[in-house]
C-alpha cells in the first residue's frame, strides 16, 4: 500500500450556509470528520470500534485557510490523507474542492490517542500496532502534493 487519499463527496445543504448565503465555516471541520471516518474506513479500520476498546484520538490541533466559497447546493469534494505520522501523533491533511476542482478550502488536524478513562497519551504503535503499520504505508511521502 503506497499514500492514501479518501475523496468523500458532500451536497451542500441549506442549513450549512450563513446569512450570506455560503457555507459556515464551522462546517467545514465538520467535513474534515467525515473525511478522516472515510479515510480510517478505506484503510480497514473502525473508529467507533477503538472508542469501544477505550481509546480516543482528541483533536490537538485545527488549522484551516479558507480559499473560495461554496455556497447551498453546490457539491463538495473532500480529500482527506495522512499528512505526518510518528507512532504517536498523527496528522491529516484535507483540501475541499468544488465539483469542477477549485480550491474552496485546505486544512490540517492533529490526533493523539488517549486512553479513555484519564486521557493519558499512548503509543498507537503500541496499542494497535495494526493501524500503526496501515499508517506507515499510508501517510504522505516526501515532496509529493494533493
Amino acid at each position: 500500500m503506497s499514500h492514501v487519499v479518501a475523496h468523500t463527496n458532500i451536497e451542500v445543504r441549506y442549513a450549512e450556509t450563513d446569512q450570506m448565503g455560503v457555507v459556515h465555516h464551522s462546517n467545514y471541520i465538520v467535513w474534515m470528520e467525515l473525511g478522516r471516518t472515510q479515510l480510517i474506513k478505506e484503510l480497514g479500520f473502525s473508529y467507533a470500534e477503538m472508542e469501544k476498546s477505550g481509546i480516543l484520538a482528541p483533536v490537538l490541533d485545527v488549522q484551516v485557510s479558507y480559499k473560495k466559497p461554496l455556497t447551498y447546493g453546490d457539491n463538495a469534494i473532500i480529500k482527506t490523507w495522512i499528512d505526518s505520522y510518528d507512532g504517536f501523533k498523527v496528522t491529516y491533511g484535507y483540501t475541499v474542492l468544488s465539483e469542477s476542482g477549485e480550491l474552496a478550502v485546505t486544512g490540517l488536524t492533529s490526533h493523539v490517542c488517549v486512553r479513555k478513562e484519564d486521557f493519558r497519551p499512548v503509543r498507537l504503535k503500541k496499542m494497535f500496532p495494526d493501524w500503526h503499520e496501515a499508517y506507515e504505508k499510508a501517510k504522505k511521502k516526501e515532496n509529493e502534493g494533493y
